[in-house]
């Protein structure tokens, strides 16, 4: 499905170059859900925006079903951590943003339902709670029924259960989708929770340091399980050794 191959990314050129990636190579397979997890200015949102195409990468090329991706696609949707909603428009409004910029007509109905945004259709961004901002901006990117899924840490800053309960939300939504999903996170738990591989990248230029498979992944009780918290030591310590 998606095939990450010798990516390097440097900003900049001569002596004010600064590389942030640096010959990453991986493969994400359909449907599959992938957390990407590193040190904090590493590079992880910089991939992201390579995946969707809105960066091109220095030299090394990302392929999505065999087809080099030069720009943004259609059936690829990106999640960004602040949801990126337009204060002016309503919930609605900002739900359907996608579709109305593609010249699509879908209804965003059951998405909202879907979300629990039903009848807060009317409301302004600056209603509503943050956690209710997040699900619109994943409402925004699930209406385009996206056969990739791009998240950057949209569950970040949000209290721990409101946080728990987009995770179930993107977990529930994921089985019933199938979308093949890319989840950028700082969060160790997050990660165990939602990637049924993990990505471990190393300080900045970004390599693969590790990749944590994580057959457990894909129920609401993993999150309470020996396997979870075990597999949530082990990734600790690869960061630790890593950091």
């Amino acid at each position: 499905m998606i095939e990450v191959k010798n990516v390097t990314l440097v900003y900049g050129s001569g002596s004010e170059s600064v590389p942030a990636l640096d010959n990453i190579s991986f493969t994400v397979g359909e449907g599959e859900m992938v957390a990407v997890v590193g040190p904090s200015g590493c590079g992880k949102t910089s991939l992201l925006l390579i995946l969707d195409g809105l960066l091109r990468p220095t030299s090394g090329q990302v392929l999505i079903d065999g087809e080099e991706v030069r720009g943004v696609r259609r059936d690829v949707a990106l999640i960004l951590q602040d949801a990126g909603l337009l204060p002016w428009k309503t919930v609605r409004e900002n739900a359907e943003l996608g579709l109305r910029l593609q010249k699509r007509r879908e209804s965003v109905d059951g998405i909202l339902s879907a979300l629990g945004l039903n009848g807060f259709e009317q409301r302004f961004p600056a209603e509503l709670s943050e956690g209710m901002r997040r699900r619109v901006g994943i409402a925004r990117a699930l209406a385009l029924r996206p056969r990739v899924l791009l998240m950057d840490e949209p569950m970040a800053n949000l209290d721990s259960l409101t946080r728990e309960r987009i995770q179930n939300l993107i977990l529930d939504l994921w089985w019933e989708m199938r979308f093949t999903g890319v989840l950028v996170t700082h969060d160790i738990e997050e990660a165990v929770f939602l990637g049924q591989k993990i990505l471990i990248l190393s300080p900045r230029p970004a390599r693969i340091r590790a990749v944590l498979e994580n057959p457990g992944m894909g129920e609401h009780e993993y999150r309470g399980s020996p396997e979870f918290l075990e597999q949530a030591k082990t990734l600790r310590r690869i960061l630790e050794m890593n950091g």
